[in-house]
């Protein structure tokens, strides 16, 4: 699949899907319990943001029994992680969110 750069700029104009990207860049592999936990938002709606961003194919997704972890796609096109990495910069030190691994359903 092609990433196009409109593509990319939908899926991370939410607030709380770019929350969710920064996350993964910053910690790679992470089970929806920790986005819950980190951001102390309900699971159907970390979960509907996931699926956005599965969807614009900016992540992946792998299942370990009942619990599912994402991570940023392997094959994301340089062009698109130097735009990622962009906006992530600002948006870590203006949320200092920090995720809580194993504090919540799976660690």
């Amino acid at each position: 699949m092609s990433l196009a750069p409109v593509t990319l700029c939908k899926a991370l104009a939410d607030d709380t899907r770019l929350r969710l990207v920064m996350l993964m860049q910053r910690y790679g592999e992470i089970c929806v319990c920790d986005f819950v936990a980190a951001l102390q938002l309900p699971q159907p709606t970390v979960s509907r943001h996931l699926s956005v961003l599965r969807s614009a194919g900016l992540v992946a997704d792998r299942r370990d029994s009942q619990w599912v972890y994402y991570r940023l796609a392997e094959k994301l096109p340089a062009w698109a992680l130097t735009v990622i990495d962009e906006l992530t910069a600002p948006a870590r030190t203006l949320y200092r969110a920090e995720l809580k691994r194993g504090a919540a359903c799976c660690g």
